[in-house]
């Protein structure tokens, strides 16, 4: 097999799954032991969430989800729980809830200069473990900077909306396929997987697309 298998990535940054199923599909790619190209596309599972939120993710889910706060807070424990299975200190406390459309936007323009995959972590890590602030412009440009992008130009790029027509693609091609949550992966154009599955179910849904090319 020289040819690596495309990979196509539904997935918002505020999605705890899409973090969580990160690791469990890079950990899958490693048993499938061959080249694998992913790409990462735009999903807003909350697009009308305001860029500054006036509080904690507790408080969001309670009052956008009408879910009780014993509800909420039993949820998130158990999601943090599962985050650390596979490596990752989930800090719900210092979250900041926002609109991620402008972080869409950042992931395109880096996708654009070869660094779509590390801008992708760099945002799931600083919403979720360090507490930064991803529907701010200046935020976006310094998390640019940090993964060797330019991070003037990327304020720019934002400021100009310059990737707002791809991010709506994607979101429409999500309509297109009948994706309603995510993270939702697309193997070699035919196979869809839902969720942050087991890196063996990963890793078979490769070899299948591999064995059926």
């Amino acid at each position: 097999m020289t040819t690596p298998i495309k990979v196509d990535i539904w997935s918002d940054v505020q999605c705890p799954w899409c973090f969580i199923g990160k690791r469990k599909f890079e950990s899958g790619v490693k048993l499938f032991g061959k080249p694998v190209e992913i790409e990462y596309h735009s999903f807003e599972l909350a697009p009308d969430t305001p860029v500054d939120f006036a509080g904690s993710t507790l408080d969001y889910l309670s009052e956008r989800k009408g879910l009780s706060p014993d509800h909420v807070r039993s949820m998130l424990e158990n999601v943090t729980s599962i985050a650390a299975q596979v490596g990752l200190a989930f800090d719900f406390d210092r979250v900041l809830q926002t609109n991620t459309r402008k972080a869409h936007e950042l992931l395109h323009y880096a996708k654009a200069h070869g660094k779509q995959i590390e801008m992708k972590e760099r945002l799931l890590k600083a919403y979720f473990v360090t507490g930064e602030h991803v529907g701010e412009l200046g935020t976006l440009s310094a998390l640019a900077a940090d993964v060797g992008l330019d991070g003037p130009d990327a304020l720019r790029s934002l400021e100009a909306s310059e990737y707002a027509t791809a991010v709506a693609a994607d979101i429409a091609q999500a309509e297109v396929y009948g994706i309603s949550g995510v993270p939702f992966f697309v193997i070699d154009g035919r196979f869809g997987i839902s969720g942050a599955q087991s890196p063996e179910a990963f890793a078979a849904a490769l070899q299948q697309a591999v064995d059926t090319a």
